[in-house]
C-alpha cells in the first residue's frame, strides 16, 4: 500500500528520487534539503481494467455517425433493418475483438455485443 510521505522540516511532500551515485531511492523534499531513504520500492503502480462495454462512447446520435459502417443486422429490440458497428478499442493483450451494434432507428438507439 502506497502512502504519502511528508518532511519533517516543513511539512512538504517528499518525492521519489534516485541517488545514482549509491543507487538507492530516496524520498526528498523540493523546498529544502530534507530527504530520507525510502523503505518501500515501489514508486507508483497504478493498474486500471475495463470491460470492453466501459470503453465505448455513448453518443446520442451515434445511428447516424457517417464514419461507422453499416450493417443490415436488424435490430434485436425493434427489428430495425440497419445497424452501425465498431470494434472495441480495448487495448489489453488478452482482449478478443469485439463488435458493438448501435440500432440505426433514431428512435431506438439500442446497443448490443455481437
Amino acid at each position: 500500500m502506497a502512502t504519502f510521505k511528508y518532511c519533517l522540516d516543513c511539512n512538504n511532500l517528499l518525492y521519489p528520487r534516485e541517488d545514482k551515485e549509491h543507487r538507492k531511492l530516496l524520498f526528498a523534499c523540493r523546498n529544502c534539503q530534507y530527504e530520507e531513504d525510502a523503505s518501500n520500492l515501489c514508486v507508483y503502480k497504478h493498474e486500471i481494467i475495463h470491460a470492453a462495454s466501459e470503453q465505448t462512447t455513448v453518443l446520442s446520435e451515434l445511428s447516424v455517425d457517417p464514419t461507422l459502417p453499416r450493417s443490415n443486422i436488424p435490430c434485436p429490440r425493434c427489428g430495425y433493418e440497419e445497424s452501425v458497428f465498431f470494434q472495441s478499442t480495448s487495448r489489453r493483450a488478452d482482449a478478443k475483438m469485439t463488435l458493438f451494434y448501435v440500432c440505426g432507428n433514431r428512435n431506438c438507439g439500442h446497443r448490443w455485443v455481437g
